[in-house]
């Protein structure tokens, strides 16, 4: 089935639909990782996203329940050079295409995925639609012009959870102040932007026991629940568009160690009286160089953001930077000189990705101890 994949500025790109019929809005962005497409199909970090692979196969290993990185797909629709409709692993249960259509998200391959990865480069990563219903390239164009982009969206409460939960051993478990959560020595309240499960698993390994509560929850009802720790998670979009949480963080403050990745360190920056701006075209792949300033170490990193935190906006009297990208020098990591707080804005958790930031999770143990 023909689709056709339109950008705002008037780019069109053909493939073929092998999941259905469908037509999806967003922004179009690429990721550069090799493999581990099924956690970034089930990042809420890439809500609102139309998901373009720059590896040229895709599909090859399967779906499997043990990768999931949330409750269902995220992205708005997923592009590829070449499906592999035979996949062949041990731990495969089905079909990425089945996959797709049981969350009703398009994928279509054919598509030159180096050439439109240029594009974006060259132009920046902006509004587009895919569609296998309309095919007349100046209207898509004209939907596309015409769709919500990021700047100023709050993505978050689409993403967020309703209930509080606690994370067990077989994962959420629906419950208030730690009653459904595995048990632990230390106790982490985990405000939920957008999280990934790998998070909540790494910190169970540590001898935490989680709470998580919906990204509107107010200060006094995170401290009421008396926390040894509290994690900010990524999430996706705007973090300036995101109503209310900023207050929230800031009231934290000084209070209990945070502990922040992706959406959850640009909030941090925004409550440390900072700004955020939009990247050109995002960080995102499992193969980003970081360094780390403090040792010196060159981390390579897992990374989802298409909005980075100002440092020139920063009081360099209360905030450090510790981490940095080596490919456009944005900041990647900070610490707060007064209150126990700091952050990174990538992603430590490695699914998918390398393990060379774990150490950041035995850094936030060390801080509640």
């Amino acid at each position: 089935m023909k689709a056709l994949v339109a950008l705002e500025d008037g780019k069109i790109f053909e493939g073929e639909s092998f999941t259905g019929a469908g037509e999806a809005f967003g922004e179009i962005v690429f990721n550069t990782g090799m493999t581990g497409y099924q956690e970034i199909l089930t990042d809420p970090s890439y809500k609102g996203q139309i998901v373009s692979m720059t590896y040229p196969l895709i599909g090859n290993y399967g779906i499997n329940q043990e990768d999931m990185e949330s409750a269902r797909i995220q992205p708005e629709a997923f592009l590829v050079k070449e499906y592999n409709a035979i996949p062949s692993n041990y731990r495969s249960t089905g079909t990425l295409a089945d996959f797709l259509q049981e969350y009703g998200v398009l994928g279509v391959e054919g598509i030159d995925t180096r050439a439109l990865t240029k594009h974006i480069r060259q132009a920046g990563a902006m509004k587009g639609v895919v569609s296998t219903r309309t095919l007349d390239p100046e209207k898509l164009v004209r939907m596309a012009q015409e769709s919500a982009g990021l700047v100023g969206r709050d993505l978050v409460r689409e993403v967020t959870c309703q209930q509080p939960y606690g994370w067990s051993q077989d994962g959420p478990r629906p419950g208030e102040g730690f009653s459904s959560a595995a048990p632990g020595e230390y106790k982490v309240v985990a405000i939920d932007y957008g999280l990934k499960y790998n998070q909540l698993r790494l910190l169970a390994e540590r001898g935490c026991a989680i709470q998580v509560v919906p990204a509107e929850t107010r200060a006094d009802a995170i401290l009421g629940l008396e926390p040894d720790g509290i994690f900010l998670t990524n999430g996706p979009g705007d973090p300036a568009g995101v109503e209310g949480v900023v207050d929230t963080v800031r009231s934290l403050l000084g209070r209990k160690p945070v502990f922040g990745i992706c959406l959850g360190h640009q909030l941090l920056g925004l409550a440390y009286g900072g700004t955020t701006y939009k990247l050109k075209f995002g960080h995102r792949g499992s193969n980003q160089p970081v360094k780390d300033l403090v040792t010196g170490r060159i981390e390579i990193t897992s990374q989802n953001h298409g909005f980075c935190v100002d440092l020139e906006s920063l009081d360099p009297e209360e905030v450090e930077l510790t981490h940095v990208n080596l490919n456009d020098g944005s900041l990647e990591g900070m610490k707060h000189k007064k209150f126990p707080a700091f952050s990174v804005q990538y992603h430590p958790e490695n699914a998918p990705g390398p393990h060379d930031s774990l150490y950041l999770f035995d850094r936030f143990i060390e801080m509640m101890k």
